[in-house]
């Protein structure tokens, strides 16, 4: 792949920094220097305590908490974000950009202040004025240019394709009017609860902020540290260690980050160098991390903050919904971490040396940093506390863990300054402190703007029952199939088709927003039960980050290990195969997703899985103490398929089926490591 910043010079090393500002749009920001900076940082962090503050305490009425909410949004998103990346200079930013964040950011607090009134006058789309029209649309610009900037322009086009198509439908009517239709669009999209201020930017502020400021503190807590660490301990000294420990870490990690490629960039910094240099391909060490990294999105508790909007969507307990996802995560990351033992038992690797690992006993000591996570699960699961209180908590928590730490280093830096150790400490205190709330409120920007634009793409489905036309075209296309187990398949490649293309490139909780607005419904209708529609479009939309061509995680991977990025997406899709049947398997058979069973079954569903993926592994990679041949290379993935389908008599076939194989391998006895 070219590389997409002139900045960087061709042949140069890319640090992790670099990497990030091509592959993350979040990373492409203004430089601020100086004083400017101070200011632009305390405006962040204490829009972190205003999020805080609004989610626990506020009792003002929605539209007027959401859009100021917005309005903040915006002016903190374009002193962040240029316009483009060539264009950022330190301390700069060109008039056209204040214009747009004045303007947008009026538009909204206008609408904040002078609520009551607009609710008392203007009581329908007929009622609108010019003035309230052309505030509107300054703010969903506004809204679109900044989400360009951050986003980017698949969710973009999508919202655009659909606004059109909004348009066009209601002039269809007629006695429509473009003036008509131009103050029923506004209504609905800007002033309503149905546009920009719908579900996601609800749910947005009322849990995900203060989760978003949560992962910020633990992060600094140096969690992310520990988890390598710890799956080093784990992992890295058995066969091809170095790429096991990028499972492990990675699934960890991404419970804290939900970022795919900000994960894949973290781990993989440390992790895709040691593969290297054990002996695997860059391609294949740079898709295990790709994979792995992406995986972080669908591993619960946090899920990339979309297990609450799923929980809002399905009307479900937080726990409940966290509880479902255990299983296919646990068959995700099961099925990475085979393939990559059985390549590193193809290719004779071995692991890292036990002297160059963590020493597990120094490491536990370390095990407090895992309180706060803890602690939030234990308060959400139970539902001892709320969501927002929970994560209140876990901050503060995540704040008291810190300070043995900080202590230490404060300690550190008085003896080399030779100031007062107190005032050492407390410096460190301030900082952490400082930079968790700056760093918490800059990451909402991003989120925010896509729930933003995701609730204008729903809002768009909703205005024109687009949702319902998409329902029929499918029933039509599969009810043109005489079986209905193969009509009810095509309708669900379908819908994978279209949820891999609407989730190119777009954010996590964006994504899943779009996923339940269009092509959950179009499930549902068929007959898929509620949770196993929702989590199979959530699926297959995050599938998108490591699934050629947008396939930016792994891109972001392949950059780190010099590989080609387009072999490195091959190779992720290949060992994410989980990802791709898992989905269908729930879909026909909810169980997977462990509901409504009791705990003989689920166990007995759970070490069935787990066998066939295992079968999967062996068929995919086709080794096990040697070459498989073709033949059984496909009857262990058939018989893989089968075990992970819940049932009796396909239990019992995949088991006979993996069996051969698996006997047929190890009576060959122990040949030599194969060559690559």
């Amino acid at each position: 792949m070219s590389r997409q910043s002139k900045n960087i010079p061709e042949g140069a090393e890319l640090s992790a920094d670099d990497i990030m500002r091509q592959y993350d749009r979040e990373s492409a920001t203004r430089i601020w220097e100086g004083t400017p900076a101070r200011v632009i940082h305390y405006v962040m962090s204490v829009f972190s305590v205003y999020c805080i503050y609004t989610t626990l305490f506020s009792t003002a009425d929605l539209p007027v908490r959401l859009s100021t909410f917005l309005a903040l949004i915006l002016i903190m998103g374009y002193l962040t974000y240029p316009a483009a990346k060539h264009h950022v200079r330190p301390n700069f930013i060109p008039w056209y950009d204040i214009l747009i964040m004045a303007l947008g950011a009026f538009s909204f607090l206008y609408f904040r202040f002078n609520y009551g009134t607009f609710a008392m006058t203007v009581t329908s789309a007929s009622k609108m004025t010019p003035f309230y029209i052309v505030m509107g649309i300054v703010g969903i610009l506004a809204l679109a240019e900044l989400c360009r900037r951050c986003v980017g322009i698949p969710i973009l086009c999508v919202a655009g394709a659909l606004l059109i198509y909004t348009f066009c439908s209601l002039l269809s009517s007629p006695d429509a009017s473009f003036s008509r239709v131009l103050a029923r669009v506004i209504h609905t999209l800007f002033y309503g609860t149905s546009g920009v201020m719908a579900t996601p930017v609800q749910v947005c502020l009322k849990f995900i902020a203060v989760f978003i400021i949560f992962g910020a503190f633990l992060e600094r807590t140096g969690i992310s540290a520990f988890f390598i660490d710890l799956a080093n301990c784990a992992a890295g000294a058995s066969s091809g260690g170095p790429a096991k420990v990028a499972v492990i870490s990675s699934a960890l990690c991404g419970m804290v980050s939900g970022s795919s490629v900000g994960n894949t960039v973290t781990t993989g910094s440390v992790t895709i160098p040691m593969m290297k240099k054990t002996g695997y391909k860059p391609e294949f060490a740079a898709a295990v991390e790709a994979a792995a990294s992406t995986g972080g999105q669908i591993m619960p508790p946090i899920m990339g903050a979309a297990a609450f909007l799923m929980a809002e969507y399905m009307n479900e307990r937080y726990g409940q919904v966290a509880l479902w996802a255990i299983l296919p995560a646990v068959l995700y990351f099961a099925g990475i971490f085979m393939s990559v033992h059985l390549e590193a038992r193809k290719l004779g690797l071995e692991g890292v040396p036990r002297s160059e690992l963590p020493v597990f006993r120094l490491l536990i000591r370390r095990i407090y940093l895992l309180l706060p996570l803890v602690l939030l699960i234990w308060l959400v699961a139970g539902n001892i506390r709320s969501l927002q209180w929970s994560a209140s908590i876990a901050i503060l928590v995540s704040i008291l863990v810190s300070l043995p730490g900080l202590f230490i280093e404060g300690r550190a830096d008085a003896a080399s300054s030779g100031k007062k150790p107190g005032l050492c400490i407390g410096k460190r205190v301030w900082d952490l402190l400082f930079n968790s709330l700056e760093a918490g409120g800059r990451s909402c920007i991003t989120v925010a703007v896509a729930c933003s634009i995701a609730g204008i793409i729903a809002g768009c489905i909703t205005v024109t029952g687009l949702a319902s036309n998409l329902i029929n075209g499918v029933i039509a296309v599969s009810s043109r199939i005489s079986s209905p187990f193969l009509a009810t398949l095509i309708a669900l490649f379908l819908t994978m088709l279209c949820c891999i293309v609407l989730g190119m490139g777009v954010p996590t909780t964006a994504n899943y927003c779009i996923m339940a607005s269009t092509c959950a419904p179009i499930l549902i209708t068929l007959g898929i039960p509620r949770v196993a529609a929702h989590f199979f479009v959530f699926y297959f939309g995050i599938v998108a980050d490591i699934t050629p061509p947008v396939a930016l995680a792994a891109y972001a991977g392949s950059a780190i290990a010099k590989s080609n990025p387009m072999k490195t997406g091959v190779n992720a899709t290949k060992l994410a195969i989980a990802a791709f049947i898992v989905p269908y398997i729930f879909a026909l058979e909810p169980s997977l997703l462990l509901m409504d069973q009791g705990f003989a079954t689920a166990a007995l569903g759970i070490v069935t899985a787990l066998v066939g993926m295992f079968g999967m592994a062996m068929g995919l990679e086709g080794f096990l103490r040697g070459h498989i041949l073709w033949p059984l290379r496909l009857l262990c993935l058939a018989g893989g398929l089968l075990l992970i389908y819940p049932g009796l008599l396909t239990d019992l076939i995949g088991f006979v089926a993996v069996g051969i194989t698996a006997a047929v391998q190890l009576l060959k006895g122990r040949p030599g490591a194969a060559k690559a």
